[in-house]
């Protein structure tokens, strides 16, 4: 056992932060704690890594056990550069480096009795050094380096010079090479692209030792974790299994809790209802009687009514005006600042696309929607826009909201036609339910901010949406409302994100936006994945038993039919093109008879294209 909690709470004066915490954590254990933003989650971090005592309760762990704590900030000697700051780690080995050379030259000059005495020194440093892995700690440092996306460039770079985010990556990577018996890491995918993310999934799933995480980042959770414990109302419970696992069994009990909820409290209307009667009759014998009743309610230990699960409270999202069917074309785009950011980048956007760009930090994803924008001019290339498309932008900043105001007013303000009960619908969707709307903007969390901006950003009905890291600062319920939001959403919509479970959930396309050749790939994130790296199995263990079961013979027909459904599926849709272009022209409008042909023909068409995209996703499904 590395740790025990037991009953564990935390309070501040008299405002309690945890009430009832009770987990333990084995070698090698893969933890993830989950809650709504403000649920203590940090300040569990913070006692368990000795940095704050708990109010009440206890915790125990053995007395050799280290813990390393990555908050948001780990020491780092500024005006040392990246590779010598994770060097330091390794102080005792080069130490030993030191003594073996100073040993060396001593063997020289020396004979006899004296040179056996340093040979025999010599060997038993030696022994500690290859078996603390001397021979590789330098190799270690550089693939830590590299896999958290620092260039050769940087890694020399004194960490002063560094920018927030780069920091918080050294100083993972320097957690990382510690070591330590349980690993605590608090939102260790901020700041990293998904090639990043990627690598940090792949080396804590072979770390040796315990790790907990605090994240809100599900795709990760699902990699990595083998129990979930989430914080609720102060109180601590352990799911065993991964993220997906948890919001299923999560899902089933606050049902359950609301059935329970709900019963009870038609219990409690009923002894009301009688002891109003009893009061009534006005006479001894009845008022004694509803005082019985009175003090039995008193004693009823009253449940708590379950927070609403966010499918409970999604509201749906129009747009006022449709866009034609070709929406964007992107020709041969290129742009550079002191550097070649990108260069021939080439796309189409269609109606009720949802396309996802992904790609490493810096490669110019941000400066592509200005130049959507128009706050950004293009070095090359040209934007052809389609008829009648009306655009919502959503970046980081929260730049649109006006501090002093309150929720309520921001968004009233903004579409003053809507009533008091639509804003505060909307607004619940969100999240801001009861008094929380009339909080100043100014006293919000970043994630809260968030929030406001993508609820006043889907009120505006536009049908084109070009949302930048909407999920940044959202915990997961948060994400999961947006989720149903962007769902129901019938326009287009063009989002940068590192989210991929968020990806999965929403995108029909994935663009993998690279320097020099960025490629347009139908499907979500998965789909990517096996576009890019066939052969690679992704996140769901279930499938990798399942080619297993398939023989190789099996294995090559299927792929063959698979070649041959993507070939018609391609076929098809360009059909489907050809018909939307037809229907859209001003002959075929004009023309009632046409029109209806034309519109049964397409229906046909689009029914064989269903069916063939079944098909190839129970292909897709069997093969990876």
């Amino acid at each position: 056992m590395i740790l025990s909690i037991s009953q564990l709470a935390k309070s501040y004066g008299d405002t309690p932060i945890l009430k009832n915490i009770t987990f333990k954590v084995e070698a090698r254990d893969k933890l993830a704690i989950i809650g709504v933003n403000g649920a203590g989650k940090t300040t569990l971090f913070r006692i368990l890594s000795g940095q704050e005592e708990p109010t009440s309760g206890t915790l125990s762990m053995p007395k050799h056990i280290e813990i390393g704590y990555l908050s948001q900030n780990l020491e780092l000697e500024q005006d040392k550069s990246c590779i010598e700051n994770l060097t330091l780690v390794f102080s005792p080995l080069i130490e030993m480096e030191e003594k073996m050379h100073e040993l060396e030259a001593q063997m020289g000059n020396l004979q006899g009795d004296a040179l056996n005495q340093i040979m025999a020194q010599y060997d038993r440093l030696m022994h500690t050094y290859e078996e603390n892995d001397g021979y590789s700690y330098k190799s270690k440092i550089r693939g830590v380096l590299a896999g958290l996306g620092f260039t050769q460039a940087q890694i020399e770079m004194p960490v002063a010079n560094l920018s927030g985010g780069q920091k918080t990556r050294l100083s993972l990577g320097k957690l990382l090479l510690k070591e330590p018996d349980l690993l605590l890491l608090d939102e260790p995918t901020n700041h990293l692209d998904i090639d990043a993310i990627t690598w940090l999934e792949g080396y804590l799933k072979s770390y040796r030792k315990a790790v907990i995480i605090i994240s809100h980042d599900r795709y990760f959770i699902d990699t990595i974790a083998s129990g979930i414990i989430e914080i609720e109302n102060g109180k601590s419970t352990l799911y065993q299994g991964n993220y997906q696992q948890y919001a299923d069994k999560k899902k089933e009990l606050r049902q359950i809790e609301l059935k329970h909820y709900l019963d009870q409290q038609k219990i409690i209307q009923k002894q009301e209802e009688s002891i109003a009667l009893l009061h009534s009759f006005n006479r001894e014998k009845q008022v004694k009687r509803a005082r019985s009743k009175e003090k039995q309610l008193e004693k009823m230990v009253k449940l708590e009514r379950p927070e609403a699960l966010p499918e409970e409270i999604s509201l749906n999202f129009r747009v006022r005006l449709e866009s034609g069917f070709e929406v964007l074309k992107v020709r041969d785009l290129s742009k550079s600042f002191d550097h070649l950011l990108f260069q021939h980048l080439n796309f189409d956007v269609k109606k009720q696309d949802r396309i996802a760009i992904i790609g490493p930090n810096g490669i110019g994803k941000t400066t592509f929607f200005k130049i959507l924008l128009g706050e950004e001019k293009a070095d090359s290339g040209h934007l052809l826009w389609g008829s009648h498309v009306e655009v919502a932008y959503y970046d980081q900043e929260h730049a649109s909201l006006n501090p002093t105001k309150t929720i309520f007013d921001e968004i009233h303000d903004a579409y003053p036609l809507m009533t008091n009960t639509q804003v505060r619908q909307a607004l619940a969707a969100f999240q801001f339910k009861q008094e929380d709307v009339f909080k100043e903007i100014n006293v919000l969390s970043g994630g809260e901010k968030g929030r406001v901006v993508l609820c006043k950003l889907l009120l505006k009905q536009a049908n084109l949406l070009i949302l930048d890291e909407p999920t940044n600062h959202l915990d997961i319920s948060s994400k999961e409302v947006l989720e149903d939001a962007l769902n129901s959403f019938d326009g287009t919509i063009l989002f940068i994100s590192h989210d991929r479970y968020f990806i999965n959930k929403i995108a029909n396309k994935v663009l993998d936006f690279n320097q020099d050749h960025s490629q347009l790939i139908d499907g979500n994130y998965d789909t990517y994945l096996v576009r890019k790296h066939p052969g690679e199995s992704t996140v769901m263990p279930k499938k990798e038993t399942q080619v297993s079961r398939i023989s190789e013979q099996e294995q090559r027909k299927m792929k063959n039919t698979l070649k041959n459904v993507e070939r018609k599926i391609s076929e098809l849709e360009e059909k489907q093109a050809a018909f939307d272009e037809e229907l859209a022209s001003e002959e075929v409008i004009n023309d009632y008879q046409k029109y209806n042909d034309l519109v049964s023909q397409k229906e046909a068409l689009e029914e064989e294209l269903n069916t063939l995209l079944e098909q190839w996703e129970s292909l897709s499904e069997a093969l990876s």
